[in-house]
């Protein structure tokens, strides 16, 4: 993977940035509600930098990024999830996978969403329309993935994912995901959170909470002003007593490199290598999908991979 533009001018920017970005895990009320809050700022900032992405994409791509890493907080050793969203508006369709280490990846089905009048409010469900919402989870030493999949109901990443979770798996479940622009239309904050309520968790706490969570500031708006994780958790949260049980660093992260792509094309139909060395053009360009890096091959490498024999230079 090569990315494009890192978020920050200098190297010092960029490691302020980097330790900022952050994925905690968290619990309220001694273990009976369990949530995990990440600071993606730099995160959704480079995304958008490789997809080249404008703001009502980099809505949508990171909402989902967000959402993914929060999800992922439990995950372990090699585990990894991917939410994939199908859909019949615009979009089209929406996949962003994250691991365990806090590294996300994924890609917006449609590469341009159109737009004819000005946007009154970021309520994105008519990009969404009619779909289908999969959770999929690859848990190591498992023999298969589990999948679970719920219909949209709201065109809306918060709302459609804790309805996954309802529905799905029988756990009152609440998001929010934050995405700030500054008049420029610059991403200053981005950020989200995940609050899931335990079994025996009363009645009283759930809706204590989800009076809470109704009021809470933005938080991508918050980031942008300084605020970091731990100090929003215990500000917000500070009559739910706050436990912090794990950090790790997230992390725009996708492991293609040119050694894979080429392995890739090796796979190709031999009609269909030869067609790309006979007519070109060339350099061929190929891009993965889930970082929108580019690698190139000459004619020559073609050949190579085609199973013809170049005499040295």
């Amino acid at each position: 993977m090569i990315k494009k533009k890192r978020y920050g001018n200098t190297l010092k920017e960029q490691l302020i940035a980097g330790a900022r970005d952050r994925l905690v895990a968290f619990s309220l009320d001694r273990g009976q509600v369990r949530g995990s809050m990440v600071h993606g700022t730099r995160l959704v900032n480079e995304m958008r930098a490789n997809h080249q992405l404008d703001i009502l994409q980099t809505m949508v791509l990171g909402r989902v990024y967000l959402a993914a890493v929060l999800m992922a907080a439990n995950l372990k050793g090699n585990d990894r999830l991917s939410i994939q969203i199908s859909c019949s508006g615009p979009i089209g369709g929406v996949t962003a996978e994250a691991n365990a280490f806090g590294e996300v990846r994924g890609y917006m089905k449609n590469e341009s969403l159109p737009v004819e009048k000005p946007l009154e409010s970021f309520d994105l469900s008519g990009f969404f329309g009619a779909g289908l919402l999969s959770v999929i989870r690859y848990l190591e030493g498992a023999r298969q993935p589990f999948t679970g999949t719920v219909a949209l109901q709201y065109g809306n990443v918060a709302k459609d994912l804790a309805n996954y979770y309802l529905t799905s798996e029988q756990v009152p479940t609440a998001f929010h995901l934050s995405i700030h622009f500054n008049k420029q239309g610059d991403v200053t904050g981005a950020g989200g959170l995940f609050l899931q309520t335990m079994p025996g968790a009363g009645e009283d706490l759930a809706k204590r909470l989800e009076q809470l969570i109704w009021s809470l500031p933005s938080p991508g708006e918050a980031f942008s002003k300084g605020r970091d994780v731990e100090r929003f958790l215990n500000s917000e949260f500070k009559d739910f007593t706050v436990k912090i049980l794990a950090q790790r660093r997230v992390e725009f992260m996708c492991h293609c490199n040119r050694g894979k792509v080429r392995s890739l094309l090796t796979m190709l139909p031999v009609e269909e290598l030869k067609d790309m060395f006979d007519n070109g053009p060339f350099p061929i360009e190929t891009a993965c999908r889930h970082c929108n890096t580019t690698y190139e091959f000459s004619r020559r490498e073609i050949g190579e991979i085609y199973g013809m024999r170049f005499p040295n230079n």
